[in-house]
């Protein structure tokens, strides 16, 4: 999934920014493990802290301290503060809870994922089910494949809005 992104990336010369926290830079190194990530991959921030969430990311304060940092909003958040931070076309971000305990009033296996882009966002929840390993990596490869699916989604809009609407 990561090499799919990054080629839909390379080919409409734009690029990636990356915002983890339950995944704690799984994302940044499926993405770093392909040939020729530099052309599209900026970074990543593993905002693992809550308190890192506000000061690195930008997100919420009030949003935080109200419902912590395992919500939808805030994962959308995420993924516009490391587009902005890291200066990239595309965010994306993960937030929840992996276990073993649940968090924020949240359940094990409660996930939200992100995507930021040139047209705006949009925001999934999962519940996933399975041990903390097996819930970190298919959020991983869950927003992997979100932002391929918005990544085509976004080319087919300028290839309609180039030929006229057709």
């Amino acid at each position: 999934m990561a090499a799919e992104a990054l080629r839909l990336l390379a080919e409409s010369d734009q690029t990636l920014a990356v915002a983890e926290s339950l995944t704690g830079g799984m994302v940044a190194a499926e993405l770093a493990g392909v040939a020729g990530a530099s052309r599209s991959f900026r970074g990543s921030v593993t905002a693992y802290a809550t308190e890192l969430k506000h000061r690195v990311l930008g997100v919420d304060a009030g949003l935080l301290a109200a419902e912590g940092a395992v919500n939808a909003q805030v994962a959308a958040e995420m993924a516009e503060g490391v587009r902005r931070v890291l200066g990239a076309s595309w965010g994306i971000a993960t937030t929840g809870v992996a276990g073993p305990d649940p968090q924020d009033g949240q359940p094990v296996g409660t996930v939200f994922i992100a995507v930021a882009g040139p047209a705006g966002r949009k925001t999934v929840p999962l519940r996933l089910n399975g041990s903390r390993t097996e819930i970190r990596r298919e959020s991983a490869r869950t927003v992997l494949e979100l932002l391929s699916s918005e990544l085509r989604e976004n080319a087919r809009g300028q290839d309609t809005e180039q030929n006229g609407g057709i």
